[in-house]
């Protein structure tokens, strides 16, 4: 099989060009290629499909096999691979994802793709949509996790997120221990990806993210989508912010007049290779 690993500020993939290549069991494969001591190592596996309903089709498993709707950095890549690699000579594309069809924007220099900026469509504000087992609106409402109260506000970007504002230094969090607690928690039926948060301005925040399937990631386009739609919510930042995390910056717009979340960010390809699956 035929592989090209690429990351999205850090939030790195192993992509397989599946207008070419069959993957028949795309579950074990990505848990194989995914160990970062016996495969190649990455937060999961992105299948590139041809698709009727777009340009392409982004199919996602997380490294724990699992099937995902939605990333927000992964669906960058798939940009990038796609016009760096030929398959298309526009820089504005279509993507078909279980979460719907995402339009990008790329922005090129010297042939080849730098940047990406996704419509990432609207939040899902709906609690039983998201889904989360509480009432509307899920706005700053306070959870117990191992027997420790959090402030909580819950937004779908085509997957659950929860999250959660810290005071301190987010690197200080020993997210390890309070990460499995949050995604299994009862109250998130189809578990979760948490994002704790430690607001800077109006304007800028720093993240950390524990994404259910993977654990803790260099980054989350869908997380921070969900930060910036939440730091409206709670009255904590503005409409364009600046979200920094582990792996790099991204760029987070909620655009008021069309209700749409917009993330603009790197998309890099790292290495090509090939492996036995």
């Amino acid at each position: 099989m035929k592989f090209t690993k690429m990351h999205g500020a850090g939030n790195d993939y192993v992509y397989v060009d599946c207008t070419k290549e069959r993957i028949g069991d795309p579950e074990s494969v990505a848990r194989f290629v995914s160990d970062r001591h016996k495969g190649i190592g990455s937060d999961g596996l992105i299948m590139i499909l041809p698709s009727e309903k777009a340009d392409f089709e982004m199919g996602m498993y997380n490294a724990d096999g699992s099937r995902g709707a939605m990333c927000g950095n992964g669906i960058r890549c798939v940009g990038k691979y796609v016009y760096d690699h030929g398959l298309t000579d526009r820089t504005e594309i279509t993507v078909d994802t279980p979460s719907g069809v995402k339009h990008l924007f790329l922005n090129t220099a010297d042939g080849k793709v730098q940047t990406v900026r996704v419509d990432m469509g609207e939040p899902i504000l709906e609690a039983e949509k998201i889904p989360v087992l509480a009432k509307d609106p899920v706005v700053n409402r306070v959870f117990s996790f191992a027997d420790i109260l959090y402030q909580v506000t819950c937004v779908s970007m085509g997957n659950p997120h929860a999250v959660i504002y810290v005071d301190s230094d987010v690197k200080e969090l020993e997210i390890e221990k309070i990460g499995p607690n949050v995604e299994f928690d009862r109250h998130f039926p189809d578990r979760v990806n948490t994002e704790f948060v430690n607001v800077i301005s109006h304007d800028e925040v720093s993240m950390r993210v524990w994404e259910r399937g993977s654990g803790e990631t260099m980054a989350c386009g869908t997380g921070a989508c969900a930060v910036g739609v939440a730091g409206v919510l709670t009255g904590r930042t503005n409409r364009t912010v600046t979200v920094h995390l582990l792996g790099g910056d991204l760029l987070i717009e909620w655009d008021e007049a069309s209700n749409h979340v917009f993330m603009t960010g790197e998309a890099v390809e790292v290495f090509e290779g090939e492996i036995n699956v």
